[in-house]
């Protein structure tokens, strides 16, 4: 595997991801983080990953051997709405998605171990990112197993209802 840089070309492919971790999860009966139906079914959510294809977002693409994408990571030095201002820079983790079928082989751990280094190379002290921090915290947790402390929590407002959030971060 290896790990390179993405483009406006490459949205098919993380939309496939998201569109296979959404049915993974629903067929968890995990449907609270990101529902029950596809992503590339929604003209709102592709519109909103299309903008990743543009500044001011980095994206950063798992490849495996074959040229297949089995991950994608996306990074900002802009953070979300939601999120706490901090003082100073940071590197702010916007989507990160694996394909489940490879799970548990590396994949999340190999892109966070990355935007790490993309934050050294651009001198930024701070990563963050922010999960569905609802259910039993298991996502939360795998953060924290790849070196992330929560933070602060928060929810957004969706049509089904609160959406709780966890920020995390690891500082440099």
């Amino acid at each position: 595997m290896r790990i390179r840089t993405g483009g406006p070309e490459d949205i098919p492919d993380i939309l496939s991801l998201l569109d296979g971790a959404v049915a993974w999860l629903a067929a968890r009966g995990r449907t609270r983080q990101w529902g029950e139906h596809s992503f590339s079914g929604s003209a709102t959510r592709v519109e909103h990953i299309g903008r990743y294809g543009s500044e001011p977002f980095l994206i950063r693409l798992a490849v495996d051997d074959g040229g297949r994408t089995v991950g994608c990571c996306v990074l900002s030095e802009e953070r979300p709405a939601y999120a706490t201002a901090v003082d100073g820079r940071e590197l702010y983790i916007r989507n990160l998605v694996t394909d489940r079928g490879r799970k548990g082989s590396g994949i999340g751990a190999a892109l966070i171990a990355d935007a790490l280094d993309e934050a050294r190379r651009r001198g930024i002290g701070l990563l963050r990112v922010d999960c569905f921090g609802g259910d039993d915290r298991k996502l939360v947790g795998q953060y924290r197993a790849l070196g992330f402390h929560e933070t602060e929590s928060f929810e957004v407002e969706q049509p089904a209802g609160p959406w709780p959030g966890q920020i995390l971060a690891i500082r440099l």
